[in-house]
């Protein structure tokens, strides 16, 4: 088994999977209908969570017992954690300025590369981490299979590195290149979400696999909740009713989960509801080489279309025609009700380049 779910707290254990789901897509459906929706999750609760992250280094750093024992401290001081809750969140603002048109910046043409590069840094917070578990592994820890070996964390981890973290890491920086299409960035009816049309399923499923191979290789004590709840929560929503929406709700959920984990790290780390990986060499092996193979796959179908089309697969949408595309693209907010909606400081340069990009796609606005 890849996880540690039997035995007599196994029932705790999967309704805590299912409230994490459920409570996921709920709170993210409360994110993004509404504009103050978004800013309470992601101004409100991080300005919250980020005083109480101060407070606690601050009195750490004095030696104050109420800090060095508390469990953000000695469970979530890894650079990763804080990276990546940090990314997030930035992805998710940068995500709002664009669905709402903040600022210059958030009708500018040249920030519509935003989202793509604030989740190739996310993918890169992760490579970056699986590669230090390779490194630890293979210098540092006590022989295993494949090569590998275990080392201690710096929140008291047992991990093991190897080849399938090197496979992973690979897999993640190719998942970089599956994002096409990287200026079709487009705004859903009302304003609720940010569109990526050229996002469609094939990208999901890549990008869905590594993410839950490297859980499953750095986060062994979180990949239950992290590395399956939180992936089925945005893929759920993204291929059922918000089409074309999958990155946004992937970027408002893990912020949301980062944010939890990082404050109440003992719910998900101790108890009845504490589920680990097996951390099995041969499931970590087998899992990173689907992670490769898939990505590798991805790629290629992408190189294949784009040659076809006589494209730059990432200045150019690739998968225009699919299902996924066109479903996506039929959410896209009317020419019209933009323009409506357009904050009064949009310049006469704003509206020309909102109704040059409407112009490629006609039919849809």
């Amino acid at each position: 088994m890849l996880f540690n779910v039997y035995g007599e707290h196994a029932l705790y254990q999967w309704i805590g999977l299912a409230v994490v789901l459920i409570a996921l897509i709920l709170l993210n459906e409360f994110a993004r209908r509404t504009k103050a929706g978004g800013l309470i999750m992601f101004v409100g609760f991080s300005a919250a969570m980020t005083v109480y992250c101060v407070v606690l280094a601050i009195g750490a750093s004095q030696g104050l017992d109420w800090a060095t024992q508390n469990a953000t401290v000695t469970e979530m001081n890894s650079w990763f954690h804080y990276a990546k809750v940090y990314a997030a969140l930035a992805g998710c603002l940068g995500f709002m300025a664009i669905k709402y048109s903040w600022g210059k910046i958030g009708r500018a043409q040249w920030f519509k590369c935003f989202p793509f590069v604030i989740v190739a840094i996310n993918i890169l917070i992760a490579v970056v981490s699986d590669f230090e578990s390779a490194f630890h592994g293979f210098a540092e820890g006590d022989a295993a299979l494949f090569g590998g070996g275990w080392w201690y964390s710096s929140e008291g981890v047992n991990l093991i590195g190897g080849w399938w973290n090197v496979f992973n890491g690979l897999a993640g920086i190719i998942n970089i290149f599956c994002m096409t299409g990287i200026f079709g960035i487009y705004i859903s009816k009302k304003r609720q979400d940010m569109l990526w049309p050229d996002m469609t399923w094939v990208y999901i499923i890549a990008y869905d696999i590594w993410n839950f191979c490297y859980t499953y290789n750095c986060l062994p004590t979180h990949s239950w909740y992290c590395g399956v709840a939180l992936l089925v929560a945005p893929t759920i929503a993204g291929l059922c009713w918000n089409k074309g929406g999958w990155i946004q709700n992937r970027a408002f959920t893990l912020a949301m989960w980062c944010m939890f984990a990082q404050t109440f790290p003992l719910l998900i780390n101790e108890g009845l509801f504490h589920a680990e990986a097996t951390m099995n060499p041969v499931a970590n092996i087998i899992v990173s080489s689907l992670a490769l193979i898939i990505n590798i796959m991805a790629i290629i179908w992408i190189l294949v279309r784009a040659k076809k089309q006589h494209i730059n697969p990432w200045m150019k949408e690739v998968w225009v025609g699919t299902k996924d595309f066109d479903e996506a693209l039929e959410r896209r907010a009317p020419l019209k009700s933009l323009l409506e909606t357009m904050p009064k400081s949009a310049s006469q340069e704003d509206i020309k380049t909102l109704e040059k990009e409407y112009e490629q796609y006609p039919l849809a606005s």
